[in-house]
């Protein structure tokens, strides 16, 4: 594994949040809608959401706040557990998920289109019951994992709230921690989506009318945390700080690096570049490049940049811009979000 040394990147002036972040897997968003000047980031805390959007001067911020919506009688407030924004051909819906179902909105977060309450039957008796990692997939699907381990898939219509459950996935048997599609260019018979779980367990899909399972990864004793998936590369990374690769298409494992000295919890990925981001609880964020040996096809990874976030268990890390240029991170119990650009 090569390593390069220079300063890549440098820190830009911080946004400011309403509420602080709480410590959750993957718990930063960031949409940058196409030919709009204008960044929106969010972050859960709670039973609520902070959206900020930026100014592309960073000067100008519109703030707003989305709450956890309950389901029945509800004593206490649910605690929201992740938010993103799906971004399909044809709409863009931010999708929140908490202890008690699956909000969908507008990508704004003006309006509300769609409440999915988990089923308490599907869960075990004595466990906590949750919905937890959010993917746009294939097309017109949007797929959100639970608690139970089920992966429930959404067909999306083009504009309208008819959305429906068209499928349900069974292969994991822990909680789901992430979900990833495809971000590059799948190889043939590579899949286009990977969900991930408590257990470490790995799964691998080709999605279309019906969802079919490519290749399945075995746990290995640790929680993978966050998961992606670009050109047919699977990056994971896992609680013992490690950051694997592995083939879609077989399961294959191509390469794993000590990344971090403690839990990984966010790994985001720039598709037009195969840049990797991950962040951790040892306050680091590092960037990697992910590529493949023109000669002999074999996965390559290379080192490129290192930021200590003094002080700062990272929860969240999302690059800004499909290159890789920027990116942005949050902290557990900070009520900024950090940005850093390129030096």
């Amino acid at each position: 594994m090569a390593t390069a040394d220079t300063k890549m990147y440098r820190k830009e002036k911080s946004i400011q949040l309403k509420s602080s972040s709480a410590a959750l897997y993957n718990n930063l968003s960031v949409l940058r809608p196409p030919g709009r000047q204008l960044a929106c980031f969010s972050a859960v805390h709670g039973p609520s959401l902070s959206l900020v959007s930026v100014a592309a001067d960073g000067l100008g911020f519109c703030h707003r706040q989305l709450q956890a919506k309950e389901g029945g009688m509800a004593v206490s407030p649910s605690l929201l557990t992740q938010a993103a924004w799906c971004v399909l051909p044809s709409r863009v819906l931010l999708v929140l998920t908490s202890q008690k179902g699956i909000q969908m909105y507008e990508s704004d977060g003006s309006i509300m289109v769609y409440w999915h309450a988990l089923d308490f039957t599907e869960h075990r008796p004595a466990h906590a019951v949750f919905a937890r990692g959010i993917a746009a997939a294939g097309g017109r699907f949007i797929c959100v994992g639970t608690s139970s381990g089920l992966v429930l898939v959404f067909d999306i219509p083009p504009k309208g709230t008819n959305i429906t459950v068209s499928e349900v996935l069974e292969q994991h048997h822990d909680a789901i921690t992430d979900i990833a599609a495809e971000l590059g260019q799948a190889p043939d018979g590579a899949g286009d989506l990977v969900t991930a779980d408590d257990a470490g367990t790995l799964c691998v899909w080709s999605t279309g009318e019906e969802f079919t399972l490519v290749s399945k990864i075995p746990a290995f004793g640790c929680a993978c945390s966050s998961v992606k998936l670009w050109n047919g590369i699977v990056a994971a990374g896992y609680g013992n700080g490690q950051i694997r690769l592995y083939e879609a298409a077989t399961g294959l494992l191509c390469a794993e690096v000590n990344a971090h000295a403690r839990w990984i919890y966010a790994l985001d990925l720039a598709p037009q570049t195969g840049k990797l981001l991950s962040g951790a609880e040892d306050s680091f964020v590092h960037v990697w490049k992910l590529g493949r040996n023109p000669d002999t096809e074999d996965v390559e990874i290379e080192h490129c940049h290192a930021e200590c976030v003094t002080d700062t268990q990272v929860c969240g890390a999302r690059f800004c811009d499909p290159e890789g240029n920027s990116f942005a991170v949050t902290g557990y119990d900070l009520s900024e979000i950090f940005r850093y650009g390129r030096a």
